[in-house]
């Protein structure tokens, strides 16, 4: 299933109810081990105190920013049902056996930035079976072309499934409207004639395979009940054969946007109006101040407890929804703020309103305080959700694909404890200009 809107690691974190607990030196506390095989496949190992249970975690840097050539959209989210079909050795509904026979629970999930494919189960004993089963997965993946034409149709459902959300739908419009150049312009399901066409470019399929699913640009995430050095053992014995791509991804540069941009959608059937706004923002970073910044100002400046949240949602209830989602990325994406309106008549209100805020905070200081508290609930947020085994590989997912080691949450989180007020402003007054936004609105019933 394609995962299609990023979340901030400050919108993720603050949904867990997170009780309260002893503050610790590093925010992630477990010893983990890093190695690197001679194809270039990295194996990040993270043993676990918690018993009995083992998350394998497959991150393949496999995203809708790998699909740089027009045309060809839409074939990170293929690869991501053809590495469910089985391979010769152990096909699919063998594979299915051999999890069901484990008590495993699989998914996968593909984002703007990589693939990640995971399966939890129980029990040292059956490490060496998972192990082998899973490098045959990615190193043998088969398919002929009658399985592409096959599988085409199924992701077309997929996305006219997704568009059938006006939600999915603005997004779809905002990004394609927001970026020129660089492949962050469409979606993880692509562009739906690309789709239409997949059954056609089995070749490319088959050169995208050999560029992107490959030792040199894949890492092994596994956290839980295990001996790191029979880890290292297993996996040298079952991966070692698989070759090496070399491939290097250039994703085209997104040039600097210099004017304000809108678009509109009508939406056939009925529906409450909708809001997008985004501005280019930046990559994700454990070094500059810029990304974490602006993670706290989304906390401070558009969550429930916000002045402008109380003021749209609650008091004048002009809002059904009002947020701001600052995903975090390899390459510069968007900052966006969303709404979803009771009356499409407040629109051109509600846009004004937002872009006020914005204003007011290139002048205004967020109180030390309040920033201090939400700087601590992210913490004890975090820290409840590495309580668990699949915590910790889930949450680490997204943040091993980007620098291939655990401690960039420690390093984030010293960015966040240094992060002042007067930095916040500066990032809002970098960022928040009028020419480098993107509006688009969704209404019902043709009105604009």
């Amino acid at each position: 299933m394609a995962k299609f809107i990023p979340l901030a690691l400050s919108a993720v974190l603050l949904l867990a109810a997170a009780p309260l607990r002893p503050a610790e030196s590093k925010i992630f506390p477990y010893d983990y081990k890093i190695e690197v095989l001679d194809n270039g496949l990295k194996v990040v190992s993270i043993p676990l105190p918690n018993p009995n249970i083992i998350s394998y975690y497959t991150i393949v840097r496999s995203g809708s920013r790998n699909e740089v050539e027009p045309g060809k959209s839409g074939f990170a989210h293929f690869f991501e049902h053809i590495m469910f079909k089985g391979t010769k050795k152990v096909p699919s509904a063998a594979y299915v056996d051999f999890l069901t026979h484990l008590g495993a629970g699989t998914n996968g999930y593909t984002t703007d930035d990589f693939t990640c494919y995971f399966v939890v189960f129980a029990g040292r004993d059956n490490l060496a079976k998972v192990v082998e089963t899973e490098a045959d997965r990615f190193i043998n993946i088969w398919y002929d072309e009658e399985m592409i034409k096959t599988e085409a149709p199924v992701i077309e459902g997929e996305y006219y499934a997704s568009v059938s959300s006006p939600q999915r739908r603005i997004y779809e419009l905002l990004y394609d409207t927001a970026f020129e150049k660089h492949s962050y312009k469409h979606t993880t399901l692509g562009y739906l004639a690309d789709i239409k066409d997949m059954p056609n470019q089995f070749d490319y399929s088959q050169l995208y395979k050999k560029r992107f699913y490959a030792p040199d640009n894949t890492i092994l995430l596994v956290a839980g009940d295990f001996d790191h050095a029979q880890l290292m053992d297993l996996v040298r014995k079952n991966y070692a054969v698989w070759g090496k791509s070399d491939y290097i991804l250039q994703t085209p540069l997104e040039p600097p946007q210099t004017q304000a941009k809108r678009a509109h959608l009508d939406w056939a059937s009925k529906t409450l109006a909708r809001l997008a706004i985004g501005f280019h923002g930046p990559a994700y970073s454990e070094e500059q101040i810029d990304k974490a910044s602006l993670d706290l100002l989304a906390e401070a400046a558009f969550s429930p407890s916000s002045a402008i949240y109380q003021k749209l949602v609650i008091q004048e209830q002009k809002c059904q929804s009002l947020g701001a989602g600052f995903g975090d990325n390899r390459d510069p994406n968007l900052l966006v703020f969303t709404a979803v309106l009771k009356d499409e008549a407040d629109l051109a209100y509600v846009e004004e309103e937002i872009f006020k805020e914005l204003e007011r905070l290139k002048t205004e200081l967020l109180p030390a305080d309040k920033l201090a508290a939400i700087k601590s609930n992210l913490k004890y947020s975090l820290a409840n959700i590495l309580g668990t085994t699949d915590g910790v590989a889930g949450t680490l997912a997204t943040y091993i694909q980007l620098t291939a080691d655990p401690g960039t949450l420690n390093k984030l989180f010293g960015l966040y404890e240094k992060i002042t007020p007067e930095d916040i402003r500066e990032m809002v007054k970098k960022y928040f200009l009028k020419a480098n936004s993107t509006v688009v609105t969704l209404t019902a019933g043709g009105a604009k």
